[in-house]
Formats: C-alpha cells, sequence, structure tokens
C-alpha cells in the first residue's frame, strides 16, 4: 500500500478506537452496569485490524451481538427479574440445538454450533455428557439456563442441576414422542416440584402430523397423571417448534411451515411468564450450594451454584459446610464469575436467586454449603442416584506395560480417579479390599466408563480395568439387582431375533406396538444391566444397523439367576512377539481376529473370538519355514480379513469374567487375568471364580 493510503488507515483506526474508549469511559462515569460496543460490522473495514490489536472486550472473537457487561457494579441482579430454568430430554431430541438459537435469539452470536458443547468428547461425539450454565438477557429479565444430558449415563448431572432452577423446558421429539430417558427426567423434574414447559420439537418434518402430535400430548399427559403431577404441573402449557430453524409457535402451523416472522420470541416470552421468578431476601446471611466444581491454574478451585439467600461480595469472608456437617475455616471470596452468552463476566457482587461461580475457597466439593460466618447449618444435598456399573482399575502388568503411557503407578492412577469423583455425583471411587493396588469405580453405565477412561488414556495413563458388575443390593434379606427398561424400534422382520436375544439376556417382553405405516415394531422390555452390557453391538448387527434402541434405568428388583452364555470362547495366544501373515491366515478361519500382522503379542493376550464355546490357545507368531521347493502349492498367497476393531464401550461388552483390558494411549488390548497358561487350567480344575 502506498503512504497515503497507510496515513488514511492509522486516521481511521485512531478515531474508531478513541470513539469507543470515550463511549466506555462515560458509561462507567454514568455507574452504569452495562453499556453497548457497536457490532464489529459497523466498524470501517479499514480499522477492523486496529480494533482487535486493542482487544476491546474481545470484540471480534466473541461478538455477542455488542453487549457486555461491566464488573464494576456492586449491586445485585434484582431478584424479580432473575428466570432460572433447565432444558431436559432424550437424547438427541434437541436440547443443546435448542440452547444455540435460544442464545443468538437474545443477541449471543457465535461462529459454531453447538456452543454448550465446550469439552473435547462432546465435541466429537455430538453429544452433552455434563450440564453447564450460561446467562442471557430478555425483556429486561435475565435468563440463567441449564443445558443437560440426554444419555441415561449421565442421568446424575441430570438430578444435581434440578435444584439449580425454578421451572424447565421438557424437549420432546413429535415424531418419536416420550422415550425411557424422557421419563426419568420427567419423573426427577416433577419430584422437585418444577412445572415443565412442553416444547414439541421438529414439527417440520413430514411425520409430525396434526394426529401425530395429538397422539404425543395424550401419551404426555397420561405420563405426567401415573407419575403423580399436581394440577398445576397437568396444566402444563405446550409450543410447538423446530429448534434447527430457531422458531417455536402456539399452534401447529400447516405442513410445518413456520409463519410469516416465527421466531423463538413466543418461548422466551412463555419462559419470562411461566418461570416462577427465585423467592428469598437480599439481607438474609449468605448462602450457596454447591453443584459444579472446575479447576482453573491461575485462580484455584472454582465453586458453581446458585445463592439461596443473601449477598455475596468479593472480599466477604465465608466458611464451608461440608456435606457431611464438618465445618471448615473461613476463606475470603476472591472472585465472582458468571457466564453471559458464550462468554465470562466478573461481577463485584451477586444475590439471591443467581447462579455464579465463586473463587478462593480451595476445599469447595460438589453438595457443599458456601455461607456466612453465622450460618450454622449447612443447606440439604439432595438425592442422587447410586450407581448401578462397578469396574476395577488397576496398572497395568502386562509383558507390554510402560511402553506408551507416561501415568503408570498406582498411586497416579487412584489421585485421577478421586478427581473425577470430586466433579462427578454419579461416580464412586472405592478402595478394593485387599487389593493393593486397585481401585473400584462405580458409575451409571458403560458410556460414563468408557468415557472416563478415555480421557484417562488421552492424558497419558496406562492401566488394567476388570469385567462390569452391577452393584447388588440386600433388601429384607432379598438380593436385588437394578433393572432397566430397554425401548427398541425394528422393522417387523427383525421382531423375532430380538425378542430372543433379549430373552436370553433374562429380559421380559412388557410392550408391543406395531407402527403399521412404516413396518416396524415398538418393543418395550424389562431387563437386568447386567444383560444389556455390550448388548448395543450386537442388536446393532441384528437390526443390520436398522434398529432404534433407547434404555434407562427403571428400579431395583429381584435377582433374576445366572445369564445363559451370549458370548464364544476366544482365540488366546500361546506365545510372545510379533504376528506374522502366515500365522494369521490359517486362524482366521477358526474365529475372527482382533489383531493384524506385524503387531506385538504376548502370551495370555486375546487376539480374536473363536467359533467353538471353549476358549482355544493358538500360535499367532508362527513363521512359515523356508525349503528348496518352489512350486505353486508351497507359495500359495495369502488374503487376510480385516480384523475386527473394537471400541472402549465395545470391549467394555465383551470382556469375559476372567479377562482384563488393557489400555494405553494408543492401543486396547484384551487379555487372559491369568497370562500363564498352565495356571490357568490349575485355576479352571479348582473352579476358581473372579470377582
Amino acid at each position: 500500500p502506498s503512504d497515503e493510503s497507510r496515513t488514511a488507515w492509522l486516521r481511521i483506526s485512531t478515531q474508531t478506537a478513541m470513539a469507543l474508549l470515550m463511549r466506555s469511559l462515560l458509561a462507567a462515569r454514568a455507574g452504569a452496569s452495562q453499556y453497548w460496543l457497536p457490532s464489529i460490522a459497523d466498524v470501517p473495514l479499514a480499522a477492523r485490524p486496529m480494533t482487535e490489536l486493542l482487544s476491546l472486550q474481545n470484540f471480534a472473537a466473541q461478538n455477542n451481538g455488542g453487549l457486555r457487561h461491566a464488573s464494576t457494579s456492586a449491586a445485585p441482579t434484582d431478584p424479580k427479574k432473575l428466570r432460572n430454568f433447565a432444558v431436559i430430554a432424550h437424547v438427541d431430541h434437541g436440547k443443546t440445538t435448542l440452547m444455540d438459537k435460544l442464545l443468538r435469539a437474545c443477541g449471543v452470536t457465535s461462529s459454531t454450533d453447538r456452543v454448550m458443547d465446550s469439552n473435547t468428547l462432546e465435541k466429537e461425539r455430538g453429544i452433552t455428557i455434563s450440564s453447564k450454565y450460561t446467562s442471557m438477557e430478555w425483556g429486561g429479565h435475565v435468563l440463567n439456563a441449564v443445558d443437560t444430558p440426554g444419555h441415561a449415563d449421565f442421568g446424575g448431572e441430570v438430578e444435581r442441576v434440578l435444584g439449580m432452577v425454578d421451572g424447565c423446558l421438557l424437549v420432546v421429539d413429535a415424531n418419536e414422542g416420550a422415550l425411557s430417558q424422557t421419563k426419568f427426567v420427567l419423573g426427577k423434574a416433577l419430584k422437585s416440584k418444577l412445572r415443565p414447559l412442553v416444547i414439541m420439537n421438529k414439527v417440520d418434518r413430514p411425520g409430525a402430523t396434526a394426529e401425530r402430535c395429538g397422539e404425543v400430548e395424550a401419551a404426555l399427559f397420561e405420563l405426567f397423571h401415573s407419575m403423580g403431577a399436581t394440577d398445576e404441573q397437568l396444566d402444563f402449557p405446550v409450543l410447538y417448534a423446530s429448534a434447527r430453524e430457531g422458531w417455536a409457535c402456539a399452534e401447529l402451523p400447516a405442513g410445518g411451515k413456520p409463519p410469516e416472522g416465527a421466531s423463538l420470541a413466543p418461548l422466551l416470552d412463555l419462559i419470562t411468564q411461566a418461570v416462577p421468578a427465585p423467592q428469598g431476601s437480599l439481607k438474609a446471611p449468605p448462602a450457596m450450594l454447591v453443584t459444579m466444581i472446575d479447576q482453573d491454574p491461575f485462580v484455584g478451585r472454582i465453586a458453581t451454584g446458585r445463592i439461596v439467600s443473601g449477598t455475596v461480595r468479593v472480599g466477604e469472608r465465608v466458611k464451608l459446610i461440608k456435606r457431611d456437617g464438618e465445618e471448615r475455616p473461613p476463606a475470603k471470596i476472591t472472585r465472582i464469575m458468571k457466564r453471559f452468552g458464550t462468554g465470562q463476566n466478573e461481577l463485584q457482587a451477586a444475590g439471591v436467586g443467581d447462579i455464579v461461580s465463586l473463587a478462593g475457597i480451595p476445599d469447595a466439593g460438589i453438595a457443599d454449603t458456601i455461607c456466612g460466618l453465622t450460618v450454622e447449618q449447612g443447606l440439604p444435598p439432595g438425592v442422587i442416584e447410586p450407581p448401578t456399573l462397578s469396574m476395577i482399575f488397576s496398572p497395568n502388568d502386562s509383558p507390554l506395560a510402560g511402553r506408551e503411557g507416561s501415568q503408570l503407578t498406582a498411586s497416579k492412577i487412584g489421585d485421577r480417579l478421586r478427581a473425577e469423583a470430586e466433579t462427578s455425583v454419579s461416580l464412586r471411587v472405592l478402595p478394593v479390599p485387599g487389593g493393593g493396588e486397585a481401585f473400584e469405580v462405580q458409575a451409571r453405565g458403560e458410556l460414563q466408563l468408557g468415557l472416563l477412561m478415555e480421557n484417562m488414556r488421552r492424558e497419558g495413563f496406562e492401566f488394567a480395568v476388570s469385567p462390569p458388575k452391577v452393584v447388588y443390593r440386600v433388601e429384607d434379606g432379598v438380593k436385588q439387582e437394578p433393572l432397566e427398561e430397554l425401548m427398541c424400534e425394528v422393522e417387523d422382520a427383525y421382531s423375532g431375533p430380538v425378542i430372543e436375544a433379549v430373552t436370553l439376556r433374562k429380559g421380559s417382553l412388557v410392550g408391543m406396538e406395531t407402527i403399521a405405516e412404516e413396518g416396524k415394531q415398538h418393543l418395550t422390555f424389562t431387563c437386568p444391566s447386567r444383560g444389556l452390557i455390550g448388548f448395543r453391538s450386537a442388536f446393532a448387527t441384528l437390526t443390520r444397523g436398522s434398529g432404534l434402541m433407547h434404555r434407562a434405568f427403571s428400579n431395583y428388583g429381584p435377582y433374576q439367576g445366572p445369564l445363559d452364555r451370549i458370548r464364544k470362547g476366544a482365540l488366546v495366544s500361546m506365545a510372545g512377539g510379533k504376528t506374522t501373515l502366515h500365522a494369521l491366515g490359517e486362524l482366521q478361519v477358526r474365529g475372527t481376529l482382533f489383531i493384524n500382522t506385524g503387531e506385538e503379542a504376548y502370551s495370555g493376550q486375546v487376539i480374536g473370538e473363536s467359533t467353538r464355546e471353549a476358549d482355544m490357545e493358538v500360535n499367532p507368531i508362527r513363521e512359515k519355514k523356508l525349503t528348496n521347493i518352489r512350486t505353486t502349492a508351497a507359495d500359495e498367497k495369502v488374503f487376510l480379513v480385516p480384523p475386527k476393531v473394537m471400541t472402549l464401550e465395545d470391549a467394555i461388552g465383551y470382556v469375559g469374567a476372567d479377562e482384563l483390558i488393557e489400555v494405553t494411549p494408543t492401543t486396547l488390548r484384551l487379555r487372559k487375568r491369568i497370562l500363564d497358561s498352565s495356571k490357568r487350567k490349575a485355576q479352571a480344575r479348582k473352579g476358581g471364580k473372579y470377582d
């Protein structure tokens, strides 16, 4: 560029920056608690580089419609202007998409979708794993919205946040209706005395006819009634919406097409009108129940929760009452933070009913109470359903141990598991009696355990885990086990094999509905949790990938007896070394292989699944003997079938009682607990059982 263009660019940039700075100073001088900055589109093109260099409130990177809150205001938000609500639903019914569109309707824009899913695994898998909150403004009200997971394994995340809110949006797919997790989250909301606002989502799809929507609404009313809803809860409002398109209306539009000028304004107006304002006094002693824990390398532990009473201020001394009633020494609040849109603001004070994050309390944990020095009793921690599945974590002791991971010792594994238990209310870590360096981890399902192991292996951990087993109870001398509700939608041709497979796993068919227009069957089962471990992959095989399966914890019931054998025997390596094409070519006719040629194997490793019921010991490293004979018969070409690659969830569902899963940062292996063949046979002759 010429000297004249450089001079013009500098003049425009300086003028624009000075105008923005003066506007901010005037707003601060007037004592305004909030002020506006123009959108990046309002800044001249030539001035944008200078604007970004000045870094005015992440001006370009987080363009929240220009709205920013100043952190100098010492006055808390008026509780009458607050609305706290959660978005609950079954998986894939549109919760997170609806949250995105609500933020955009309130002026918060982002260059990416699913802005609430900040975790790496959440982005990779397209699911919500942990509950998160943010706030937005609409009609003079501050809306604190909480996004929740839809998978049954993360139901504890839903249970812990319902105490933070005064209302909820129940999102239901207008085509699928209420499914298993819908019933679970609805039951928790009704027990928390919340009045759900029903959102019939995806009405723009062809299957969402007026007749179908009427059936779903009637089924929802029956579901509300069967769960003991009050008259006020039964009188739930219904809106018809398309979260993906960003609109909602009170009447079902013809053909699923939105009316002229449709938006999410009707839903936002309904939230401000139907969700009650928080109750409490700003003058009472401060008290907050911790529901989320985070760690920051600069400010330390961050405790997030709803302020139940009073006002908290930066620099105020507070005390911590643990969930068991133990009091900790007073500490000083160093920061008060609040999420707003896609960013975070610092506050000087926050009042009753608001959802904020506090820093400066180093020992805070989930279900603890942060309160004033005059408060003598902690807040009720709430009820969380207990875990139903457990696995044993221990250091890896295979012949290949230590080659890939950097975190190998039992102490580091134990510290990592305990740190995870601090942030997840449905996860428990217990020492194993007589287990030495082993730890028992209890969770809600194999997906939750699989994600924990995936996070650990990405952090460099190397360890071994046992097969999953359910957590039993004994009530009145009767052994009880967790039961789940299993809902399957399959084509007519596959209903028989699915019913047979679930029956072999001690399941009972409790409902069967024919969907004639689609040629499908809607099957409902009650099945023990242990019978459904690893069933998802088997279900996909039975239905050729065309079936839909949903499951959720139902209740504890009488022990159903031992399961029938549901997997074949294993191909077990009897030697160590690198596998060869010659050996694997002869072994592939004996079963399905899990490893490829040229991979390291060791004695006792499970390298495949046998076609027979019993285990078979094989030699995968045997080399072809070299001779002087050169004939077409002697030099037959070997074609190797690609091996079956297992994910962590697949391995958890497949591993046998006498086996372990070896988890490293780059590899998953199955192995026998006892690697030595003669010792395994001696153990089998003694009839030894594995815990």
